[in-house]
């Protein structure tokens, strides 16, 4: 599957892209985007498992009021994905057991 369909094509002008590292794997963002729609974009829709339950968890709020989409962002743990913008060279680690 192509996963960079999974973006609105038609319509949107956008800046150069840049790489970031999501879980090992280089994915391209752009410019505004918040990680948690980079990881939506490339199809990765669970960002965390719950420590209690193990379930998944991703976008929720997407507005950075709940807790569900924390991922790691070069190495600082607990960072809401909706809400942090995606920066040149990113390493983020979905937080699974």
């Amino acid at each position: 599957m192509d996963t960079q369909n999974l973006r609105i094509q038609k319509g949107i002008t956008r800046s150069k892209p840049f790489q970031i590292q999501v879980d090992g794997q280089l994915l391209f963002a752009y410019p505004g985007e918040t990680l948690g729609t980079v990881l939506l974009a490339n199809g990765k829709r669970a960002f965390r498992h719950t420590m209690l339950s193990g379930g998944a968890r991703g976008i929720y709020c997407g507005m950075g009021v709940c807790f569900e989409c924390l991922v790691t962002v070069n190495g600082q743990a607990n960072v809401r994905a909706c809400v942090t913008l995606a920066q040149p060279g990113d390493r983020v680690k979905r937080q699974f057991k």
